[in-house]
């Protein structure tokens, strides 16, 4: 489409024979129907006039809140309906960062940082939209001031409910107001994260002995995310030189959700006879922990044969790349055991019998050539692919997608007769 010049546009035309109040009331009428006109309106006249620093940080404002009216429409339906579409979801995403991220420059008046908030607060209260990390920063942007997070703290402990009071908590605490933090707190000491958080504040205000009272009992009442408190607890005891006490706390974060990673750290902390006494009860509760996890402790202890056995009760990865570790680890032990590979390998075609989206035969391809290497280049067993794969070829010769992407990856595919 060619663009039009200025003096060729009916419209400029027009508009340069109106007088100045007309072409107000023109933009004014437009603008005033449209929030995406009005904000674009706001954001050009910032840019191209002269504004004294009042008047700026006034057209901000409106310019925000031109923002806000143009996504009210879609939060609210997302709102109403528990979420929506990707493209509503991200429209009002970007829009309320948006939003936040003007805020955050701190150049933006109360009067107009209060209505935002108003129009905002009634979302985070409802928590349907499914942009909660949105809204809440965009509520925490708009305040610049004590009173203002004051404010946001009594609204949210108004709303109720665990997560609102969590916010309002960590405000009270950033304020330094004491009595309404331990007033929050102790409404809600269910896990090691909460024991942590009361913990960790009193050892703050210099109360240390309070502090690891609190902690203890943490450690005995905490269900689930204990890692910080045990950690808080830890590296007390590390201090005083309580060895054992901190070993076993160590022992206790590893085999909670035992990982490689964990495994390593505890390793490392051992003398040689400490690991002697922790390496069994460890390996003992390893059969706990996720299979990849499991895959990658095996491996880093050369323990190929459990490794493999691990490998092989596990579900070959549908939609993973090969750099996953469960595919780079196969490859590795394919010359150790290329038997129990090539099984892993065979487990992940599936169904070869069955009608399926191109995107899916492809994946299949992709498996089968790993089965030609193992039979071919590992094995050196030609005639196993070959008989294999031809009956694989004929159970698909009607399936031309399937023949297109075999023929593709598959050194020979065509020539199988």
């Amino acid at each position: 489409m060619v663009k039009r010049h200025k003096q060729d546009d009916l419209l400029a035309t027009l508009l340069e024979t109106v007088s100045k109040a007309k072409l107000v009331d023109l933009l004014v009428r437009v603008a005033s129907t449209r929030p995406a006109v009005r904000h674009e309106c706001l954001d050009y006249l910032n840019r191209h006039t002269a504004l004294s620093p009042s008047r700026k940080k006034q057209s901000e404002g409106e310019k925000l809140l031109a923002l806000w009216a143009e996504l009210a429409p879609d939060l609210d339906e997302l709102d109403a309906y528990g979420g929506g579409d990707y493209d509503a979801d991200i429209h009002v995403s970007s829009l309320l960062q948006e939003i936040a991220q003007a805020l955050s420059r701190k150049k933006v008046d109360a009067d107009y940082r209060q209505k935002l908030l108003d129009n905002v607060l009634p979302y985070i209260e409802s928590g349907n939209a499914g942009l909660d990390d949105d809204l809440y920063d965009l509520a925490y942007a708009a305040c610049y001031t004590d009173n203002d997070w004051r404010a946001l703290a009594e609204a949210f402990e108004t709303m109720g409910g665990d997560w609102k009071l969590d916010h309002a908590r960590r405000i009270y605490r950033r304020l330094g107001d004491r009595g309404k933090y331990l007033e929050l707190r102790q409404r809600k000491l269910a896990t090691g994260s909460d024991y942590y958080d009361l913990a960790d504040f009193h050892w703050k205000a210099g109360e240390r002995k309070k502090a690891m009272e609190i902690a203890e009992e943490g450690l005995r009442q905490g269900k689930g995310r204990m890692d910080e408190l045990r950690q808080f607890v830890s590296k007390r005891l590390k201090s005083a030189g309580n060895r054992e006490r901190y070993l076993a706390l160590q022992f206790d974060q590893a085999i909670d959700h035992l990982t490689c990673d964990k495994y390593k750290a505890i390793r490392k902390l051992c003398t040689v006879a400490e690991w002697k006494r922790y390496e069994a009860k460890i390996l003992a509760r390893l059969e706990n922990a996720w299979d990849t996890e499991q895959l990658r402790i095996r491996m880093h202890r050369k323990e190929y044969e459990e490794a493999v056995a691990v490998l092989t009760r596990s579900r070959y990865p549908l939609y993973a790349w090969d750099s996953a570790y469960e595919l780079q680890t196969a490859k590795r032990l394919e010359g150790r055991y290329p038997e129990a590979i090539l099984k892993y390998y065979l487990s992940g075609l599936g169904n070869l019998k069955t009608n399926a989206p191109r995107k899916e035969y492809t994946r299949k391809a992709q498996v089968m050539k790993k089965v030609h290497h193992v039979l071919v280049e590992v094995l050196s067993d030609a005639s196993r692919w070959r008989d294999f794969a031809l009956k694989v070829k004929k159970d698909n010769i009607k399936r031309p997608a399937f023949q297109e992407e075999f023929t593709k990856a598959i050194p020979g595919w065509q020539a199988l007769k």
